[in-house]
């Protein structure tokens, strides 16, 4: 077994171990042999070296998950959990889960500080709004980029990071702060320009500010809301828009405050817009919006998995969205858990080793008694958290 910086390695080689990042999340098996996507895999990861198998080791048989023999069992009945799950509980003995390693980590206490003094920022330019007290752009950016720069990290540490901030007094503006994470990275992935992401990240950090504007009682309201209160709550983009609309914020920021709700079929509001009248800029402000939201607790439900969000999306998603939006968003967020550990509704413990491109959200795992699992094949088994 050799240690072999990334820049050297060679398609053909071997892994000895897991290959993990800085955060402890596995992102490969041991034992695969690598070829020029896997080795860009983990330039992307900026994984610095790897323990590879010398040759006479590497020629020994070995099972290799790119080519799995799928043995799929039959359907077992997957009642939806009504309290939020105890992730620790599922964790193979003698194995952290990702959550507790992530938790644990120097990395996630040192982005803990930085981000909740973020959150607070953003909570008093939010209330200061309201008040008719307007930072400029400059200043608004400034509580999302400290975070970015301070703590340099890779796509999927980030969504780590973001997955385990969860426990926020303050959800308009911690949320408004993930939506401007959340946005940024897709913006990114589309390859859009330096200042249409900048304006991205703008849009997410205000995209919410006219639910300060709702009355408290109706916004925090742990009962079901009246028909009227929910009317209200409704309003709140263009409550937004009404107090951002003759500030010095750029036009397209201005329609996504307005207008993030909407949906191409026609399904949103507050306007009810048909699909001509949505530009691109907006849907990814949507897609992230509800991303954040589905992927954190609410009073009548425990946080979704991602894939459970990815399975949303992709049941209703492509008539609300335009197709080349949400499915660079859905296979990025995918890929992004390519290896990840993950607790099926049935209780079984996996590994992801390959995504179903024509359904996102049921990859095939690698069970830990061994066998595989082709989740498009089994209805009803899905993905309740990633461990």
């Amino acid at each position: 077994m050799s240690i072999i910086e990334t820049k050297d390695l060679l398609p053909g080689m071997v892994t000895a171990a897991p290959v993990r990042t800085k955060t402890g999340q596995q992102i490969m098996d041991d034992h695969v042999t690598l070829d020029k996507k896997l080795i860009a895999r983990l330039d992307f990861y900026s994984i610095r070296s790897v323990e590879i198998l010398d040759t006479e080791e590497a020629s020994a048989p070995e099972p290799q998950v790119e080519e799995p023999v799928i043995e799929t069992p039959e359907p077992e009945p997957a009642p939806a959990p009504a309290q939020p799950i105890d992730r620790t509980q599922f964790a193979a003995a003698g194995r952290a889960s990702n959550l507790q390693r992530v938790q644990r980590s120097d990395r996630f206490r040192d982005f803990q500080v930085s981000y909740t003094k973020s959150v607070f920022e953003l909570s008093q330019a939010l209330e200061g709004m309201v008040e008719k007290k307007f930072p400029s752009s400059q200043e608004l950016l400034s509580t999302c980029m400290q975070v970015l720069n301070e703590h340099r990290m890779t796509t999927i540490e980030l969504f780590d990071m973001l997955h385990n901030m969860r426990q926020n007094d303050d959800p308009v503006a911690a949320h408004s702060l993930n939506v401007a994470f959340i946005a940024r990275i897709l913006g990114k992935w589309m390859k859009l320009e330096k200042e249409e992401i900048e304006e991205l990240t703008l849009a997410g950090l205000v995209h919410d500010v006219g639910k300060l504007m709702v009355p408290k009682h109706i916004l925090n309201k742990p009962d079901k809301l009246t028909d009227e209160e929910f009317t209200i709550i409704r309003m709140h983009p263009r409550f937004g828009y009404d107090l951002l609309k003759d500030q010095d914020y750029p036009e397209k920021v201005l329609r996504a405050v307005l207008t993030h709700h909407e949906r191409c079929d026609g399904s949103g509001y507050p306007a009810k817009l048909s699909a001509n009248a949505i530009d691109d800029f907006t849907l990814i402000i949507a897609a992230a919006d509800v991303y954040d939201a589905m992927t954190a607790a609410r009073r009548y439900r425990a946080p979704l998995s991602p894939f459970a969000v990815i399975e949303n999306f992709e049941n209703e998603g492509l008539q609300k969205y335009r197709p080349h939006v949400i499915m660079t968003f859905l296979e990025r967020i995918a890929n992004t858990y390519q290896n990840n550990r993950v607790l099926l509704s049935n209780g079984t413990q996996g590994t992801i080793v390959l995504l179903n491109s024509n359904r996102l959200s049921k990859p095939i795992l690698k069970l830990d008694n061994g066998e595989f699992l082709d989740l498009s094949m089994n209805s009803s088994l899905s993905i309740v958290s990633l461990l």
